[in-house]
């Protein structure tokens, strides 16, 4: 998997979602919708103008979401987006329909699919989690123009190579190949972010991306 393919994947094989958006407290809310179409301009989707889902998403423009996939844990691979979204009204709405033709047993008639609108996640960044990978397989991906935070843990210069961080790793991902310049370095699509390498580091030279030590 490439990070340019998931999110047709997201839509194809995944397709129905877990969507987080906050409600008039701030509190977040869940609620299951289908992944329409996917492209290089981001995420596809539905919903009707009298629900509170479309409300919140026209009060907020962002949401989060994650979908999965697999008979079991370790077999399951979980995709999760979160970033900026806009309605895009009617004009998409046959296209959607026709990639989705089920959508016209719920929506039969052209009166009751007046009541939908199309909305487009259009920036934001995501990660591929797949556990059926040994080790894990972790990708990051970004949708629109949004490059996304860095995740995770990075080992600093501050290294003497002594691999207490290499011990205590459940995906066996530090790689203590490297030049003496730097001794260990976590192989990012490996890691499960767990955080035991920081902890167990007697020298503090693993930090959280993000932090300064």
């Amino acid at each position: 998997m490439t990070a340019a393919e998931i999110p047709a994947y997201l839509h194809r094989e995944i397709h129905t979602v877990v969507m987080a958006v906050p409600d008039r407290d701030g509190l977040p809310v869940t609620c299951a919708i289908d992944i329409m179409d996917a492209d290089e301009e981001g995420l596809y989707f539905l919903t009707a103008r009298g629900k509170g889902f479309y409300d919140r998403l026209k009060r907020h423009g962002f949401l989060a979401l994650t979908g999965i996939k697999g008979e079991d844990t370790m077999s399951r691979v979980a995709v999760s987006v979160r970033g900026k979204v806009r309605e895009l009204g009617e004009g998409p709405l046959p296209r959607l329909l026709d990639l989705n033709p089920y959508m016209r047993e719920i929506y039969p008639t052209d009166a009751s699919q007046r009541a939908l609108t199309v909305f487009q996640l259009y920036e934001g960044s995501g990660e591929w989690f797949d556990l059926s990978k040994k080790p894990v397989e972790r990708i990051p991906f970004s949708i629109g123009r949004s490059a996304g935070a860095r995740k995770g843990y990075r080992i600093t210069a501050a290294c003497t190579g002594c691999r207490a961080c290499g011990a205590v790793c459940p995906q066996n991902c530090i790689d203590f190949s490297k030049t003496p310049s730097m001794p260990a370095v976590i192989r990012q699509e490996n890691c499960l972010h767990c955080g035991n390498c920081m902890a167990a580091c007697p020298h503090h030279a693993v930090v959280r991306e993000g932090e300064v030590r």
